[in-house]
């Protein structure tokens, strides 16, 4: 069986986990603890970074754009990236949009600070890199509001890998209980879409040791 190398709180691995749950493609999932750094893992990838899918037939395939990019040619029989290329270039306009500004200025910082220093001994969260997390926060959510409230899925009419990058990072902030849902309701009820999906029901079994993620963390309606 395909096996992914992930860890939970890592949106980047998320996306990949509801990726493969929405291709409907099984895999043994290990849970790697990357800021140790074990050569066996460094053998896979020397980047060091979750998460890294192994096939199969030993094929090894490592970072979130790179395993995403290769199970949309391997497995397209259920298509996340579009039809057309307009469609192509909106989802992955979108998806980068997460994965470098979104990731860099909130979710990248809330998970490093509250989660990640504790976890590899780095210290206590910075109060300040918080501060200006919930700064940066403010417009860039009402952006997505503003995808939720004009379109179908946050990448246009159809489900997407738009969606699957924007759940991951979202609920990796929901598990920290760092959104409040009320000032973006287009956000929440996309959300709870996607949230019902099965290829979602394993993220929400998710744990961390020494996290307590919120109740409604599981609530499928909130």
């Amino acid at each position: 069986m395909r096996t992914l190398f992930h860890f939970p709180l890592s949106p980047a691995s998320r996306t990949v986990r509801l990726v493969l749950g929405e291709k409907r493609l099984p895999f043994e999932a290990i849970v790697e603890r990357a800021w140790e750094k074990r050569p066996e893992f460094l053998a896979l990838n020397p980047a060091g970074d979750v998460p890294v899918l192994v096939e199969d037939n030993g094929l090894i395939v490592p970072d979130v754009y790179v395993i995403c990019e290769y199970l949309e040619e391997a497995y397209a029989d259920i298509p996340l990236l579009g039809r057309t290329l307009a469609e192509r270039v909106e989802v992955r306009r979108v998806v980068a949009w997460f994965e470098t500004l979104f990731a860099k200025e909130v979710s990248g910082r809330f998970i490093d600070e509250r989660v990640m220093k504790r976890l590899s001994g780095r210290g206590n969260p910075d109060g300040g890199a918080l501060r200006e997390a919930y700064a940066s926060m403010r417009p860039l959510m009402q952006y997505v509001n503003d995808l939720a409230e004009n379109r179908n899925w946050l990448g246009g009419h159809f489900l997407s890998l738009a969606d699957f990058t924007a759940a991951a990072h979202l609920s990796c902030l929901d598990f920290i209980g760092d959104i409040d849902w009320a000032k973006v309701p287009a956000v929440r009820d996309w959300y709870a879409k996607m949230k019902s999906r099965p290829c979602f029901r394993p993220l929400l079994g998710d744990r961390v040791s020494g996290i307590t993620p919120p109740d409604y963390y599981t609530n499928l309606d909130f």
